[in-house]
């Protein structure tokens, strides 16, 4: 396995130094209340979120090709887990958590084969508008669990919509000075995250908390508290689980999967843009599996790259992964000698840091971006926002996927098939439907494809050609198919071109192929027909065919 930290720590400069500490300082200022608020979202003790971002940061920053990129529990992640576990643990919190310690487990394998496989382009494969979509379901899911807890009385099971109808009907139980403390706090979080942008508001909300509850024994007014962490560290260890257990848990690990590879390399991707460094995706699977794997070990819950911790990270001054070793050891410390003191943490409180944090989720302007450039593809963001509502999480991100899938398929079954002419004083030829003052040639129909020609859309090219020759009046006796924008063909795209020829001889139409790829010349000659082999021409642009045409065409003038 490739340690990426060999590379970077050759060459680090020292003054490099304090950036990463203070960077690490602020960051675990910022992790800990995220940890704790976003473990309570997976229905697991506060103890797990802070395994998970201990041990998985403790090995995190060796693997990672991004410099700045912070792994952590992520809302999306935790709320996937508290959604899915509940009905197959039962209710019981010691199933719950050796469930989630397995999936952790189960996603650090999907990740070392990613790695093996050198997969790193696949999570290109999910659509930044599906993306979008989720997370703004996400947030929304989010909020219908948490208000409950703002409001002081206890929350229900189920999709948003019967969260939301529990929260309205239990309006009328709500605890006066939970609500108080609650939005007391989520004043000043809102105040801190637009004035003291990525400084650990949260941190000092969350000791001020502490100490009220002390002092004005809120637990007596009816605020619940977050109650009692163990202190020190849990022993390595494999969670007991079923081979039962293991089957029914593989469609979450590969939810959490896929949402840790995209949100992981996006957020690296973003960083090796700004500092101008290459992000290595492949190696970025390696880190996931390898911090999954101590989160798992270490009886925390999957971890992933987190979006608004990387940017306090980076906005602190990081250098180099170290702050985020850094980050782990401070929680060390909290965790072995400190956690006393958050059983005085008030659940409204939690709730508050909870709902600020997932503001994140909803992107507002990418929404509106989305709107402007497609509707379409803001149909298909709102399907994703539907999906996670109706359905739930790990639904919401499988929908995600056949989403991404699909669109995929779509645009790659109806290639654009279009009629292109000469422009005028040149032997280029372009699009005549965006450009009409381009040139028609005597008797000849110049098209082009857009797009491989492949089995699944053969027939949608076929027929476009097909309305393209009868919209010409004469019918035109020669047909050239442009090919410089198809880079592959298969067997049926091969078997289309040489029907394509044979069928259009029979109606006294010549076709012939310009400027065709290499490789799609070698997959006309292994098809083995004479009609493919007479198409598989070099070096033949369209002015070529034309010149070549008019020399050998009956009836022509030279």
């Amino acid at each position: 396995m490739a340690i990426a930290a060999r590379a970077w720590l050759a060459s680090y400069d020292r003054t490099w130094l304090r950036g990463d500490v203070m960077a690490g300082i602020t960051l675990a200022a910022y992790l800990l209340p995220a940890g704790i608020g976003d473990a309570s979202l997976a229905d697991l003790p506060p103890q797990a979120g802070l395994y998970a971002c201990l041990f998985g940061g403790l090995v995190f920053w060796l693997f990672c090709s991004s410099r700045q990129t912070t792994v952590t529990i992520t809302s999306a992640i935790s709320l996937l887990i508290g959604a899915t576990l509940g009905e197959m643990s039962g209710g019981d919190p010691a199933r719950q958590a050796t469930l989630a310690a397995c999936t952790a487990l189960m996603v650090a394998a999907l990740a070392f084969a990613a790695y093996a496989a050198r997969a790193g382009t696949l999570v290109n494969f999910f659509s930044e508008t599906v993306l979008v979509g989720f997370k703004c379901g996400v947030a929304l899911f989010l909020a219908s669990t948490q208000l409950p807890k703002l409001f002081g009385f206890s929350g229900s099971h189920g999709d948003f919509w019967e969260r939301m109808g529990h929260f309205l009907r239990g309006l009328g139980g709500t605890n006066p000075a939970s609500l108080a403390i609650g939005v007391a706090a989520l004043v000043l979080l809102l105040l801190g995250k637009g004035v003291l942008k990525n400084r650990p508001v949260a941190l000092f909300v969350v000791l001020g908390g502490i100490v009220g509850a002390r002092m004005f024994h809120l637990d007596q007014r009816g605020v619940a508290l977050l109650g009692e962490v163990p202190r020190g560290l849990p022993m390595p260890a494999l969670p007991h689980v079923s081979r039962a257990d293991i089957n029914a848990l593989w469609p979450l690990a590969m939810a959490c999967f896929v949402l840790a590879a995209v949100e992981t390399t996006a957020i690296g991707r973003m960083f090796a843009a700004k500092y101008g460094y290459r992000l290595n995706a492949t190696q970025e699977f390696l880190a996931i599996g390898a911090s999954n794997l101590a989160a798992g070990l270490g009886s925390g819950f999957p971890v992933s790259g987190g979006m608004s911790q990387s940017l306090v990270n980076e906005t602190a001054g990081a250098r180099t992964p170290l702050s985020g070793l850094f980050a782990a050891l401070i929680m060390l410390v909290v965790v072995v000698f400190f956690t006393g003191l958050l059983r005085y943490l008030p659940q409204p409180v939690l709730a508050a840091v909870v709902l600020v944090a997932v503001t994140g989720l909803v992107q507002v302007d990418a929404l509106r971006h989305i709107w402007h450039f497609s509707r379409t593809e803001f149909a298909v963001a709102m399907a994703a926002v539907i999906g996670v509502l109706g359905s739930g999480l790990l639904n919401g991100v499988l929908l995600g996927v056949a989403l991404s899938i699909v669109l995929l398929i779509h645009r790659a079954a109806r290639p654009r098939v279009t009629e292109i002419g000469r422009v005028p004083g040149t032997s280029y030829f372009a699009d005549l439907e965006r450009h009409p003052e381009n040139e028609r040639v005597a008797d000849v129909l110049v098209a082009r494809n857009e797009g491989s020609l492949l089995f699944f859309n053969v027939d949608h090219v076929r027929d476009q050609l097909t309305a393209l020759l009868h919209e010409r009046t004469p019918a035109p006796r020669l047909l050239i198919f442009f090919m410089g924008s198809v880079p592959h063909v298969d067997l049926a795209g091969a078997e289309l071109l040489a029907d394509l020829r044979a069928t259009l001889f029979e109606q006294g139409i010549e076709f012939r192929l310009a400027e065709t790829h290499g490789a799609v010349r070698e997959a006309l000659r292994r098809l083995g027909s004479a009609h493919a082999s007479s198409l598989a021409e070099a070096h033949q642009t369209v002015d070529d065919v034309l010149n070549r045409w008019r020399t050998t065409a009956p009836g022509r003038v030279n």
